[in-house]
């Protein structure tokens, strides 16, 4: 195995895990509205711990890309940074909040074809996709802790804009996202990973059905859970794409 591929993997899991920590401390507050018993859980652990925890794996995430080369300490510097702005302001305000929020998400899983300087048109097609579901499940979390939101002034679409035309973009979303599978199912060679985009139009039709639906925080964690469990599944489907396949656009 390349050692320097490694070693972005393992920069890329130490400032997305820093991420969470900071985001989870600038939204102490909100927390204790929308998520009250994840917020007594949290209280075990200070706040002087979760920055110091924060510290360390950013730390670890500029030393592992200080292996590969002065670009990616540049290049993880650079994320850590927006990830923080994110955080504290950005994540405040309707569609900033929401685009920079998938548009983090999808970076670190691109890294490595970035630093490969593999820019194959299927790779984008792929990533079209993933962003498209990070976005609807940004936009259900808004739409899950619209409570704490407006109690805290966050922005965010449901806020500014209400909850039908949230629902409405969410729909819109779904069946943008219907783009990017048929072109991976048509016009690419994705393996037996066709199985997973069939599944994600099943998971899509199903999520529309429910949101329409929807009146209460419970709905839109279902919800939520929906999206999170099509990312989750489309990760780990990758295996079924062809090996060699998979190796040729990597390297």
């Amino acid at each position: 195995m390349d050692p320097n591929l490694l070693m972005l993997v393992l920069a890329s899991a130490s400032a997305i895990a820093g991420g969470y920590i900071i985001n989870s401390f600038y939204d102490s507050e909100k927390d204790l509205i929308n998520r009250p018993h994840k917020t007594l859980l949290d209280k075990l652990v200070n706040q002087n711990s979760k920055l110091s925890g924060y510290f360390v794996l950013n730390f670890l995430s500029v030393i592992f890309a200080s292996y590969v080369s002065f670009r990616a300490v540049l290049f993880f510097s650079i994320y850590i940074f927006g990830i923080w702005f994110y955080s504290h302001k950005l994540k405040k305000f309707p569609f900033v909040g929401n685009i920079t929020a998938a548009i983090l998400a999808v970076v670190p899983f691109f890294a490595v074809f970035i630093y490969y300087k593999n820019f194959d048109l299927v790779i984008f097609v792929h990533a079209t996709f993933l962003f498209l579901m990070i976005s609807m499940r940004e936009l259900v979390k808004d739409l899950e802790n619209l409570r704490g939101d407006l109690a805290q002034n966050y922005r965010t679409i449901p806020v500014v804009y209400g909850e039908k035309v949230s629902k409405q973009m969410l729909t819109f979303m779904s069946g943008l996202a219907l783009i990017p599978i048929v072109l991976l199912i048509t016009r690419f060679d994705i393996g037996y990973m066709f199985l997973f985009f069939y599944g994600s139009v099943f998971g899509l039709i199903v999520f529309d059905l429910i949101l329409w639906k929807s009146a209460k925080r419970l709905h839109y964690m279902v919800l939520h859970n929906i999206l999170k469990l099509i990312i989750v599944i489309g990760v780990f489907s990758i295996v079924l794409l062809d090996v060699d396949v998979l190796l040729h656009r990597i390297f």
